[in-house]
């Protein structure tokens, strides 16, 4: 039976169907729209099929089915949905790089290596369903994992290892190869502050005065925001990167939210969050320079012709866009990287953005109801962690991209090239997998939704 709209009663089994024929059929029909954007845009440019068109489908499909079968026998109750729309994107993704290829003369091959970073992505992620058979092994180990996920953060700040790109200094070069040590920080920190907060959530839902109905936490308690309200600082000043500071401080304001449910947490983010902003405005020179960018493009053409380009490309494209290889994305600079949603916008049209928005949105959600569902209050807060920021990440960029925020130098998950992004990417949807497996398992229900997070929270589990 599936599962019921209502919380299951004390004593019950709650069984869920694994759904993995369902998720083949997602697979194959996801697989087809990126490799159809691919031979539509050399019909429209030679009137003419990819000369390796098998080859290629041959790998592009093998590379699907095997993430498939390992999600088959290894995790069999996870999510149906999630890795589909995942290939999904990153067909897309891998579409409109090559497509971007042809614009030169002689055509790139950036696309062939974005294929080898979404392979070892996929080996990465099927790696993480083998060794992570129980998501709360990773609970043991939250001052480690915290403190490597700064240290990840520092590198790019060490002179002779870290450079700077496009005015940030978020990379780190190594035997020639530039890496994003953000990336798999974001994995790191994610897990160090789910099983932080979890321990101490007791401590942090205590309330202390209370002022316009809101009960506000003890000031003894507001350490670890503080903490991390001058560390967001930190990497807004010292690396010139006001997204990676918004999606660290997101992602811990939603965790202390969710552990302690009290709404006076994220009210001191938002403010704290608000005052670094106003003093990396007023004492440092890149964030005016996002801010007018934001505001006024077309004040400095030159230094604004990314922003400028992206919107004559939606204009051009409009709301059906100007279909595969018909348009200019070429005009955009990093249209392959920071601004590949520029490029779906002008050639997919404003529609075919709305979708990949939603095909995001969707692997949120399903990520958000994994973490209802976990049986667990540490498979929650990570699960519902990974799904906030996951979301966070994309409105940011594409927010960006469209004007509707300051724009910034995250990535389009799985969509843009880079290979720290993509491989780092994989590795939470294998997490995902592992919470939701956990979660949709045979098992009896031992408490109700509200009694998740006691300190009591071990389920027991019916194995097949």
């Amino acid at each position: 039976m599936s599962v019921p709209t209502q919380p299951a009663a004390t004593g019950e089994v709650v069984i869920h169907r694994k759904r993995r024929n369902v998720e083949l059929l997602l697979i194959l029909v996801a697989c087809c729209f990126g490799l159809g954007g691919w031979v539509l845009t050399h019909q429209a440019l030679y009137d003419a099929l990819p000369p390796n068109l098998d080859v290629v489908a041959g790998i592009w499909f093998a590379m699907a089915i095997i993430a498939h079968l390992f999600v088959r026998f290894v995790t069999p109750y996870a999510d149906p949905v999630i890795l589909p729309c995942v290939l999904l994107l990153n067909g897309l993704g891998l579409a409109m790089i090559a497509r971007i290829d042809q614009i030169p003369d002689p055509p790139r091959t950036d696309a062939s290596s974005q294929l080898l970073w979404t392979a070892l992505g996929i080996a990465l992620f099927i790696a993480v369903l083998i060794i992570v058979r129980d998501h709360r092994r990773l609970q043991q180990y939250p001052y480690l994992l915290f403190i490597a996920g700064v240290v990840l953060l520092l590198l790019p700040l060490i002179p002779g290892l870290g450079v700077s790109l496009g005015g940030a200094r978020i990379w780190i070069r190594i035997f020639g190869f530039s890496f994003q040590p953000a990336e798999v920080a974001k994995i790191l920190l994610a897990i160090a502050f789910a099983a932080y907060f979890y321990e101490k959530r007791d401590v942090l839902a205590l309330a202390g005065k209370r002022f316009l109905g809101l009960d506000f936490p003890r000031a003894r308690d507001l350490g670890p925001i503080a903490v991390m309200w001058v560390f967001a600082l930190g990497i807004m000043v010292f690396q010139n990167d006001l997204g990676t500071a918004l999606l660290f401080f997101g992602l811990f304001t939603v965790m202390i939210y969710i552990a302690t449910q009290r709404p006076a947490w994220p009210l001191l983010a938002g403010v704290m969050f608000l005052l670094a902003g106003f003093l990396a405005f007023n004492f440092t020179n890149h964030v005016p320079r996002r801010v007018s960018a934001w505001l006024d493009p077309f004040s400095d053409f030159d230094a604004n012709l990314q922003v400028i380009s992206a919107q004559f490309g939606y204009a051009w494209g409009g709301l059906f866009g100007r279909g595969w290889g018909m348009g200019r994305p070429g005009l955009t600079p990093l249209a392959k990287s920071d601004f590949i949603a520029g490029a779906i916008g002008e050639e997919l049209g404003i529609l075919g953005l709305m979708a990949v928005v939603m095909l995001y949105a969707l692997i949120s959600a399903r990520g958000l109801k994994a973490a209802l569902l976990c049986p667990d209050g540490f498979g929650k807060l990570l699960a519902g962690g990974l799904g906030f920021v996951f979301s966070l990440q994309v409105f940011i960029i594409i927010g960006g991209i469209t004007r509707l925020l300051p724009l910034t130098g995250l990535t389009t998950p799985f969509m843009s090239q880079g290979g720290s992004s993509m491989v780092a990417n994989w590795m939470i949807v294998g997490l995902l997998m592992v919470v939701s497996h956990r979660a949709r398992m045979p098992q009896v229900a031992t408490a109700t939704p509200q009694e998740l997070l006691t300190p009591d929270d071990s389920t027991a589990v019916i194995s097949r």
